[in-house]
């Protein structure tokens, strides 16, 4: 397990530690390790989503299954950075596990809108170069994620939607389901369960896996929110990548904060940063960005910039959380939410993802 803010401790006290166990090391007759020489530290930093997160309706066996997925996505980018490979390529890998899992909401388990219809959207950055590339009211595309990067990289464009998103992808070989590939039971249920409410005053909570008087199962608990990556690689370049099926119900047409270049998602040369949670609030502050320039301008870490922005976020009533790093490999996993699914892997945490 982790804190849900990592970033650099020492100063006076670290460096009187450091020297206790030179010492110490000295005097039982063991060399100390030889310090390596700086440099970036691959780190990789990932989120399944925030908001209302209740462990007591989740069973073991969806615990489970949500710590594998966390930690499958987290090893699927991290297994990049560790061959050498670059951030953008990590940041891919990590999100299109999570477009490939139905617990996520993204790609193959995104919620419906209004109309019944899965409508996916997503976002990619590279730091190095500060390209991106979006895509949004997509339909078929079956990892958003690859077609966001694929803008990206087309020099041309920024952000496509809709049909001519769509035939993009097809043009350059990406992958073009049925819409039907993103039906899922557990989103159709909170579908059908998001009518009865708004019909109605007073909401039940029944146990999960559990029916309730309608019929309808609760899974209000799995992941509802936006699915991120965001990645330092061996260079000392980052990336960031976002995708998600939006908000359950969400208008015809609706387009989120995920897909909206330095609202959801920024990369530069001095930091990277995903977000998740109510995308309004996002649009409207701005969030990537501004967490982007307060550390560029004042200074500050991803910790500190990450944790400003989730108050001022809960001021002006939102929630919500960010994942972030830095060309150090300092990153936070911050959120005003009740919860966030996140997890990372670094070369400091011995190569095993950290949930």
């Amino acid at each position: 397990m982790y804190s849900p803010n990592r970033d650099e401790s020492g100063g006076f006290f670290s460096l009187i530690l450091a020297r206790v166990y030179k010492l110490a090391a000295l005097a039982l007759g063991k060399r100390p390790r030889k310090r390596q020489a700086a440099g970036p530290c691959p780190t990789i930093v990932i989120h399944g989503g925030a908001g209302t997160i209740r462990k007591e309706k989740m069973t073991s066996a969806e615990e489970k299954e949500l710590r594998a997925g966390l930690y499958l996505a987290t090893e699927r980018g991290y297994a990049v950075l560790r061959s050498g490979g670059t951030a953008a390529d990590a940041v891919e890998a990590a999100v299109r596990a999570m477009e490939d899992n139905p617990l996520f909401n993204a790609g193959k388990g995104a919620v419906f809108n209004i109309k019944g219809v899965n409508q996916l959207e997503a976002s990619f950055m590279d730091g190095k170069t500060g390209a991106a590339g979006a895509a949004t009211l997509l339909t078929v595309v079956k990892n958003p994620i690859t077609l966001a990067r694929r803008v990206m990289e087309s020099d041309r464009h920024v952000f496509l939607g809709g049909a001519g998103a769509e035939d993009y992808a097809r043009e350059r070989g990406l992958d073009i389901v049925h819409p039907a590939y993103f039906w899922t039971k557990h989103r159709w249920e909170q579908h059908e369960r998001d009518f009865i409410r708004s019909d109605s005053a007073s909401t039940s909570s029944t146990r999960v896996g559990s029916q309730g008087s309608d019929g309808i199962g609760d899974y209000s608990h799995l992941p509802m929110g936006t699915v991120g990556a965001v990645a330092l690689d061996a260079a000392g370049n980052l990336a960031t990548a976002t995708s998600t099926g939006g908000m359950s119900n969400k208008w015809d047409g609706r387009i989120g904060d995920t897909p909206i270049i330095g609202a959801g998602t920024w990369a530069d040369k001095h930091i990277a940063i995903s977000g998740t949670g109510a995308g309004e609030y996002f649009i409207r502050q701005g969030t990537a960005q501004y967490i982007a320039l307060r550390a560029s301008l004042l200074g500050e870490t991803p910790a500190v910039a990450g944790k400003l922005a989730m108050l001022e976020m809960k001021r002006i009533g939102g929630d919500g959380g960010v994942i972030c790093v830095d060309t150090t490999g300092r990153l936070t996993m911050t959120f005003c939410s009740d919860g966030m699914y996140r997890g990372y892997c670094s070369a400091q945490t011995d190569h095993i993802p950290a949930i």
